[in-house]
Order: C-alpha cells, then sequence, then structure tokens
C-alpha cells in the first residue's frame, strides 16, 4: 500500500516568483500522477495532511527557533534571511504543514507495513535552531523522531544533490538513526560538508556515513557508490524503518547542481531503496521528495518514483497536457522516457577511493560488515 500526503496548501509554501524553490512542482506532480491513472489502482490512497503543532516541532527545533518563525522575524543568525531561506507572511503555516504531512506519514508507517510520500517533504538542511538551503523546519528529523517512538532502529538515506547536513547533525550521536547520505562533494556544493570523516561521534560513532560524488557523477559513478556500501549497511543496522529523501537535483538538467545523473538512473536508485527496506524493514518505508530545481524534470521524476514505490512499471508516453504545457513553456517537446546516458563511462578514481576509504573506516569501528 502506499499513501500520497498532498493538499493544494502546500503552494504557500513559496520565498517568491524568482527563488529556484518553486512550489509549482509538487502540484505538477501530483496532477501527473492522477492524470496518469495512478491513483485509481486499489493500493494507493492521497491523505490530507495536518499542521504540525508546537509540541510537534519540539521533537528536534528549539522553542525561541519557533516563536521566531511564527513572529515572522528576519533574522540572519536564524538562517531566515536572504537569498535562501527569507521570511514571507504565512512562513509557519506553510513550515508547520509540511512538517505535519511528515509526521502523519511516518504515524502511518509506524501503523502498518507500507509506504507514505510526502512530496513536499524533504528539507533536510534545517537545524534544531536555524533555517538553512531553501528549509525552515527539518520534517525528515520529525519523522524520525515519530518512528523513533515505536521502533528502535530507523534508517536515514538521502539521494539529493545536496548533502543532508540538519538530519546528520540532530542524530550524529544517536547509535539508533543510522544517516547515510550520497550527494555531489562539499568540496563543490552547498553546505560544504557530507565527508567520509563525518561517521558520528560519541554513542553514534560510526552511525554517520556520507559518499560525496564527484562533478558530472553519472548513472554508472551511483550504482557503483550504492551497490557498494548500501545493501552492506541494510543487512548490518536491520531497521525497523526506513525514511528516505528522493531529491532529484541529481539530474543532469537541474540549474544547482553538477551531476550528471539520468532519470533511468535516479529510478534505479528509488527501486534499489524500496528493494532494500522489503528485504530488511518489511516494506515501511517513509518517501520525502527533497530537491529538485527543473519545472521539466521534477513532475516526471517524482511520478517516476511513486510508480516504482507501488511497484509498477512506468508508461513512456506523457500526458498530452504535460506535453502542451512544456511546449508553451520552452518551445519544445518535454524531456520523457526513457532518460538514459548516451555513453558509458568508467568511474572516476576519485570516487573509488572515496567509497574504499568510508569503507575502512566504517570495517575499523563495525567489524567486517561489506
Amino acid at each position: 500500500m502506499i499513501y500520497l500526503y498532498y493538499t493544494d496548501m502546500f503552494m504557500g509554501y513559496s520565498f517568491g516568483p524568482e527563488h529556484p524553490l518553486q512550489p509549482a512542482r509538487i502540484m505538477l506532480t501530483y496532477r501527473m500522477i492522477e492524470e496518469y491513472g495512478f491513483f485509481l489502482g486499489y493500493d494507493t490512497e492521497v491523505q490530507e495532511p495536518y499542521y504540525a503543532s508546537e509540541s510537534d516541532l519540539l521533537m528536534v527545533h528549539d522553542p525561541g527557533y519557533i516563536q521566531a518563525v511564527k513572529d515572522e522575524r528576519p533574522d540572519p543568525a536564524l538562517g531566515l534571511d536572504e537569498p535562501d531561506t527569507p521570511v514571507f507572511p504565512g512562513i509557519y503555516d506553510a513550515s508547520a504543514l509540511i512538517a505535519g504531512a511528515s509526521i502523519e506519514a511516518a504515524k502511518r508507517v509506524a501503523s502498518e507495513p507500507c509506504v507514505a510520500f510526502n512530496l513536499a517533504g524533504g528539507l533536510h538542511h534545517a537545524f534544531p535552531a536555524r533555517a538553512a538551503g531553501f528549509c525552515v523546519f527539518n520534517d525528515c528529523a520529525l519523522g524520525i523522531r515519530t518512528l523513533r517512538k515505536r521502533f528502535d532502529r530507523v534508517l536515514y538515506i538521502d539521494i539529493d544533490a545536496h548533502h543532508g547536513d540538519g538530519v546528520q547533525y540532530i542524530f550524529y550521536e544517536d547509535p539508533s538513526v543510522l544517516t547515510i547520505s550520497i550527494h555531489e562533494s562539499g568540496k563543490y556544493l552547498f553546505p560544504g560538508t557530507g565527508f567520509v570523516d563525518e561517521i558520528g561521534s560519541g554513542d553514534g560513532y560510526g552511525y554517520s556515513a556520507n559518499i560525496p560524488m564527484p562533478l558530472n557523477a553519472d548513472d554508472e559513478c551511483y550504482r557503483y557508490a550504492f551497490e557498494s556500501v548500501i545493501p552492506a549497511l541494510f543487512r548490518w543496522f536491520k531497521p525497523d524503518a526506513v525514511v528516505a529523501q528522493l531529491g532529484v537535483d541529481t539530474h543532469y538538467a537541474d540549474p544547482l547542481a553538477s551531476l550528471d545523473l539520468t532519470l533511468d538512473g535516479y529510478g534505479y536508485l528509488v527501486r534499489r531503496i524500496k528493494e532494500l527496506t522489503d528485504e530488511y524493514a518489511t516494506g515501511r518505508m517513509l518517501a520525502l521528495g527533497g530537491g529538485g530545481y527543473n519545472l521539466e524534470v521534477v513532475p516526471l521524476a517524482w511520478t517516476l518514483a511513486f510508480q516504482t514505490l507501488r511497484g509498477k512499471e512506468m508508461p513512456e508516453e506523457l500526458p498530452k497536457w504535460w506535453v502542451d504545457a512544456i511546449m508553451k513553456m520552452i518551445g519544445r517537446p518535454p524531456l520523457s522516457l526513457p532518460d538514459r546516458p548516451k555513453e558509458k563511462r568508467d568511474v572516476p578514481r576519485e570516487l573509488i577511493e572515496t567509497v574504499a576509504n568510508l569503507k575502512r573506516r566504517l570495517t575499523i569501528i563495525h567489524g567486517d560488515i561489506f
């Protein structure tokens, strides 16, 4: 069973028409899923999300920070400023709605073996007392904390182009949460973190794993990195539930990153995460949208993710309204499936060494888990 958490009210989380994060991507994804008829399946259900309460937000965020968001008070010290995360009218309610959707989705995952997907979620850069990178409240961490009320072990996996720094920070000393992030290296991209030596501390030492990807990493690079590390970590950690941040700013056409993943490669990652979740966590997954800043790519990618999480194939033919809309917007037919690499490249030595370094560090801590 897959539950999709959606409301048109998600459009209220908007930093303005010139900001890279456009909420239209969520509405367009919902419409594409609807036009394909995927909601008509017996295994799908749309859920209306609730607003997170202040007590919900306190599971992760500091009271003073929550109040500052409520007050709509610009404050650079709290990350509530230009250009990334400016204050806008209604910012508290808009942010609380996305947070509430992930909390409700996590409760659903806790109550039954299923996938619950919050398209608007995945705001992984928010810290307990600071906004960052377009993220006000960290719904990923709130979802994890909700799952931890029932389960002993939660695995967080993040395939967004940007390092999941806020989630890592919040659980850095917590051995009940394994955080894994595969992202463009912080040498090249915001937030400048997520290196292999960021491996946890205190009781959480060895429970944070980062795979920084080289510039222009393509499908082959991602498959190599994923298969070298991720299945072994699932097998070793044996999670009770999984939280997956499925950002698609890894796509070669995304304007904010320098990666070369295709939709074929993206679909492969989503499918493998689902397979591992089915194998080790009885299929219990909280899926979150995350990044993605090309409006031609994101709706198709997240629709592909939705269909993959259902265990179904994605049609290659696009809905007519989508073709017409893209033609009007950019004057050419839209990207369509299959979207595959034009040529096969070798895995660069930089990535081979990165993966070997990470495996060596984790083996020293946990023994022969690979």
